[in-house]
């Protein structure tokens, strides 16, 4: 059984011990949850939300908001927004013709152990850096191999900077893109991800590429091999280069090629 197998049925054992659907077995005569830390890598959606360039901010409109006739308290709002703001995923289909939506990403994509990249060092010095093959290397070199199924996270240091848009993104001229300055993937990284068949691959920027590409290459090397990308991915710096566990679930839009994304850790707390 694979990780993410392993993963999901011991989180339906929690949730089915919890609604007292299943009688406990030993093991789970206490949370087993207890011994994990759990991080959320997603940012808020919010008014402050940064999103591509070219796209629609997110947008909350308050439709109800006090007693209602009844006297009982009801607040609504209605939310509209591009697929691509935020924290969010990049489905296949978003780069590369015929491969899957949002709703067709089987989950075990979207679960399983974390492998967490550090290249802030570089990026510091160089807001336009590509993590490149040698860096992911010399990862494999200090940590082992990367294996399928794995979810690989890149730490470029850059959600420190959220949701400041300009420091961010570079750029922050309304509807223009062709300025952008941050950290991402090179086309040779790419290709040997694509090539350790890993689950999905996140990173802390607003994409994949770096802001400079004009060819987004990166996309859609992973793309073409299947792998869902996550963006605009916070709080890495909380995560250990190896030994937690990532789910990342975005909202299941049918034909979406990118949806938002909450994205949470597993640390073991040991």
């Amino acid at each position: 059984m694979t990780f993410p197998r392993i993963l999901a049925c011991s989180l339906l054992w929690v949730a089915l011990w919890r609604c007292g659907g299943a009688d406990a077995p030993p093991s789970f005569q206490q949370n087993p949850l207890d011994n994990f830390e759990l991080v959320d890598l997603s940012h808020a959606y919010d008014d402050e939300t940064i999103f591509w360039p070219t796209g629609k901010p997110f947008r909350h409109e308050r439709t109800a908001w006090g007693l209602a006739d009844g006297g009982y308290w009801y607040s609504s709002y209605d939310f509209a927004s591009s697929e691509h703001s935020g924290t969010h995923l990049d489905a296949p289909i978003h780069f590369a013709a015929g491969k899957q939506t949002v709703g067709e990403i089987p989950l075990e994509k979207l679960a399983g152990p974390a492998f967490v990249i550090d290249i802030a060092a570089h990026c510091a010095r160089d807001p336009d850096y590509a993590a490149t093959a040698a860096d992911f290397a010399s990862f494999e070199a200090a940590h082992g191999t990367i294996p399928q199924e794995a979810i690989v996270l890149v730490r470029t240091g850059w959600s420190s900077r959220w949701p400041d848009v300009k420091s961010y993104m570079g750029d922050d001229t309304p509807g223009k893109a062709d300025n952008l300055h941050f950290p991402g993937l090179s086309p040779d990284a790419a290709r040997r991800l694509a090539a350790r068949k890993i689950g999905a691959v996140g990173i802390d920027t607003a994409s994949l590429d770096p802001g400079t590409s004009t060819d987004f290459r990166t996309h859609r090397i992973l793309a073409a091999a299947g792998i869902p990308g996550l963006e605009n991915v916070a709080n890495l710096d909380a995560l250990p280069a190896t030994g937690a566990a990532v789910m990342a679930l975005p909202m299941k839009i049918g034909k979406g090629s990118g949806a938002p994304c909450r994205i949470v850790a597993l640390v073991p707390k040991s």
